[in-house]
């Protein structure tokens, strides 16, 4: 027994030892810091290894604000780390693998760190500019700690003049190319005897940082550097202005080569630098004497690059680097009319500018995570993009219910520091079916329904009930229903609290929690008995009747919910016909009722009138905030708002008609929607696979291709004018009779609908 006890005392004894000598990573930063706004910062580190280690390497990295990492003067991350702010007083980390950096020898480890230090619409700042790395990897050893050096990067500086408005917390960036030099990124760590070691701030978890989570996102796209396509040169006296055109609306960094005796200022900005009707980012350059390549780091965005510099400046190449949020445009839209294929495809192009750290409003002036944006972003992502576009809303989804209040409140924009307010009908759409129920919909993600259910139920709670039996009107911080005027918002909230017991209650039965479920839905069959008695006014919903005319809005969301029921169609159906209040964010309902009515040709109709304007502009590649630009828009009239992109979901959802009925497209519907078109085809990757329908219309006769991936089934509809069914040739359907097993099956619960599973099917409809 004794024996026992020595040997049980040796091995914690050695465990001990053996764990001090293992370095702990720390947070750390440089002497001289002092945390200023808009500080950048160097840490040099060199590793010696006798062999390369097996298996991939993997560093965990978090910053508070951004970094870059350079291995052997190769670019291994441009900008890492997302915003700060998983919750208000934590922050993220990076995994990244460094594997094909490392070579055998000498390893130099460069990283700049840029700390924005100021707050913003979507950042939480922790108040000191900080790294912390640390090795995940049992066969490469590499920590933070004080054996890295570390200084504040002379180079960088804010330049004079206008500054960035005040939603945006990055700063515009200078940088005096004669105050520092570069060669620190890729020289040996001996050279820089006179930087000093880096100061260790606490360890892991310490404060300001506090807890890491995960960053969820991928790292960003990055496209390499590219030379423009097409340049103008505007001269003038004592500058010049070489205007850089991009080939769409994008993210970029501008970059150049030139030669300067020394001490000229060139100026930087794109076309969005007053996107907004605001002050944005930009940047300069103050040249060394001599030939100089230089990229200024922080992104922008817009259709062109503004390059001003002074005479005498020799510009040999201008240069531009795309980078985005990692994914594809997997998903595709075509039909005959081009008008619907290019709003289809401006769509996608506005929704990927608006998606980096999280879902934005818009990329110039804000760069807020909206929720009401999110709601139709995510929405849309599904159908134009690949599946990793579903981690930025999961990513959203658990910010929005980790910067829950005490009080059960929660707001948006989050991740922010300066502006956090409820808006009560963008939350309830956030919280509700179109939001979170969407996304399970969509994915399957059981789990983060899981993890957030509890907090959302939490959200519903705040909400009560009138004496009438509609929902108590709450103001929030910020009482807003869409731009625009006539917004009946009290009939609004009324109809988004609907649909958040809908998808709340979708919810609960998914976690099998009865007791919920089955109290939402009665709250459900209240609410909807109440607002038909209450709101319906025989030929319209008004909850405010001293407002001039029904809004066209508040008789969509009682269509989409469910809360208005047919015999209300045809006078709900004229309204939408004479009434056009809604912004381009609301539209989208409006348009989705129309399809949800049996509709399609007002829906398209509709949507060719009141989109027109942005699609058919000759230069614009993406969408606009309201009906225009500048004062003819809404909250300052931005031309890359994704909110304007409803219409691509609906022409993939309801034209081509494919939708989930069962989560993560188990099994989907294939329900078209025409209209006057003769053909249409759309294309999405889904979780489960590659999802296509090609439809073409003649006579009496509709021809479908479809595209069934394995382990999941598409559900047809046969609607009650059609006479015969062809399935791969083979007849499966005529005057109203089912011929099962041709491959197929029948359902006639609700109708007769065939069911194919995985497959190409060749399907022929005859009316």
């Amino acid at each position: 027994m004794f024996r026992q006890f020595v040997i049980l005392i040796m091995v914690g004894l050695w465990t001990v030892w053996a764990q001090a000598d293992v370095p702990a990573a720390h947070w750390i930063t440089a002497f001289e810091n002092q945390s200023a706004t808009n500080t950048w910062l160097c840490f040099r580190r060199d590793i010696r290894l006798d062999t390369l280690p097996r298996g991939s390497v993997n560093l965990k990295i978090a910053a508070d604000s951004k970094y870059w990492m350079w291995i052997n003067g190769t670019l291994a991350v441009f900008e890492g780390a997302v915003k700060r702010g998983p919750t208000p007083e934590d922050t993220y980390y990076d995994t990244v693998d460094i594997s094909s950096f490392l070579q055998e020898g000498n390893n130099t480890i460069a990283i700049l760190l840029w700390y924005f230090g100021k707050e913003g619409f979507s950042y939480q700042p922790s108040g000191k500019a900080g790294l912390f790395v640390e090795s995940l990897s049992p066969t490469f050893s590499l920590c933070s700690d004080k054996q890295w050096l570390a200084t504040v990067h002379a180079g960088y500086y804010t330049p004079a003049g206008p500054q960035p408005n005040f939603r945006l917390p990055e700063s515009n960036i200078g940088y005096d190319a004669r105050r520092f030099s570069e060669r620190w990124i890729s020289m040996p760590v001996d050279s820089l005897s006179s930087w000093p070691a880096a100061v260790e701030v606490g360890l892991l978890g310490c404060k300001p940082w506090n807890k890491l989570y995960p960053r969820v996102i991928p790292l960003w796209k990055d496209y390499g550097l590219r030379a423009y396509d097409r340049q103008e040169w505007h001269r003038g006296i004592d500058r010049d202005t070489l205007v850089c055109y991009l080939p769409y609306n994008m993210q970029v960094t501008p970059a150049f080569e030139l030669e300067s005796q020394g001490g000229d200022t060139i100026g930087m900005c794109t076309d969005n630098y007053r996107g907004g009707g605001a002050n944005n980012l930009r940047a300069e350059y103050v040249t060394r004497s001599g030939v100089q390549q230089y990229e200024s780091l922080g992104w922008i965005n817009g259709h062109a690059v503004y390059y001003i510099l002074p005479k005498g400046v020799t510009l040999t190449r201008a240069l531009y680097r795309e980078s985005s949020y990692d994914t594809s445009f997997a998903g595709s839209f075509s039909c005959n009319d081009d008008f619907y294929n290019r709003l289809w495809t401006k769509a996608q192009r506005t929704l990927l500018v608006t998606m980096r750290d999280t879902y934005m409003d818009c990329p110039d002036r804000e760069r807020a995570q909206w929720w009401g944006d999110e709601v139709i972003e995510s929405g849309e992502s599904f159908y134009a993009l690949c599946p990793r576009s579903h981690l930025l809303i999961k990513k959203g989804m658990y910010e929005l219910m980790r910067w829950q209040r005490p009080d059960g409140t929660i707001f948006s924009p989050v991740p922010a520091s300066n502006y956090q307010t409820e808006l009560p009908g963008q939350m309830l759409a956030s919280v509700g079916y179109y939001g979170f129920w969407n996304y399970f919909l969509h994915t399957g993600d059981t789990a983060t329904i899981a993890d957030l259910y509890d907090a959302v139920k939490r959200y519903l709670e705040v909400w009560e009930y009138n004496a009438d039996g509609t929902v108590k009107f709450r103001s929030g911080e910020w009482t807003w229903g869409d731009w625009g005027t006539n917004v009946d918002i009290q009939g609004l909230f009324n109809a988004w609290y609907y649909l958040a017991l809908d998808g709340v209650s979708r919810m609960a039965d998914l976690l099998d929690k009865r007791e919920d479920a089955i109290e939402l839905r009665r709250q459900m069959v209240s609410l909807k008995e109440s607002f038909n008695r209450v709101f319906w006014c025989g030929d319209a919903y008004r909850a405010n009747r001293l407002l001039p005319d029904p809004d066209d809005r508040l008789q969509a969301l009682a269509v989409v919910s469910g809360l208005a029921d047919e015999s209300k169609y045809d006078a709900i159906r004229e309204l939408l016909g004479r009434y056009e209040y809604a912004s381009p964010y609301m539209e989208k309902y409006v348009l989705e009722a129309l399809f949800d009515m049996g509709c399609p040709h007002e829906a398209l109709a509709r949507m060719k009138k009141r989109f027109g304007k942005m699609v058919d502009h000759p230069r614009l590649t993406t969408l606009f905030e309201g009906w225009g630009i500048g004062p003819e828009g809404f909250g300052g009239g931005t031309y890359n708002h994704a909110w304007s992109g409803g219409g691509l979901t609906l022409l993939s959802q309801k034209v081509c008609g494919i939708s989930p009925i069962e989560a993560g497209f188990k099994a989907f519907r294939v329900t078209p929607q025409m209209g006057p078109l003769v053909h249409a085809e759309a294309s999405l990757l889904s979780v489960r696979g590659r999802i296509s329908v090609d439809l073409t219309r003649s006579g009496h006769k509709l021809d479908m291709l479809l595209t069934v991936p394995a382990d999941t089934r598409a559900i047809i509809p046969i609607a009650d004018n059609v006479c015969r069914v062809k399935l791969n040739g083979r007849l499966v359907f005529k005057d109203k009779k089912p011929y099962p097993g041709q491959g197929c099956e029948f359902n006639t619960s609700e109708g007769v609908s065939l069911a194919v599973s995985s497959g190409v099917w060749r399907i022929a409809f005859s009316y």
